[in-house]
């Protein structure tokens, strides 16, 4: 009877080590799935904008295409269409692409 006791006192306490291994196990796949990517692509975006120059050939998040004119710190301000009329300011953060003109002039 106490060898029982005994032994199932053992498996309990190898049961959480394991546990606890599994857990660490999925936390550093996550962070490698999911978490270490996403910053990646934040960095990426933040220095892309950082660059971002009057002229810079954008494209929004909503899928406009256009032509920055203007700048400040959080604001830009881009020129749509071929008439030259439709000016809008947008956050920085509207923008999902940027090409800088000596590409559009390569391509």
């Amino acid at each position: 009877m106490l060898v029982a006791t005994a032994s199932s006192s053992g498996s309990g306490m190898l049961g959480t080590a394991s546990m606890i291994i599994w857990i660490v196990v999925l936390f550093g796949l996550m962070y490698f799935l999911m978490i270490r990517p996403q910053k990646k692509e934040q960095k990426r975006m933040s220095a892309m904008l950082s660059e971002l120059a009057v002229g810079d050939a954008v494209v929004t998040t909503s899928g406009f295409y256009g032509i920055v004119i203007d700048l400040t710190d959080e604001d830009v301000i881009v020129e749509f269409g071929n008439n030259k009329n439709c000016r809008i300011p947008m956050r920085k953060s509207a923008i999902a692409e940027v090409e800088k003109p000596q590409d559009v002039q390569n391509s």
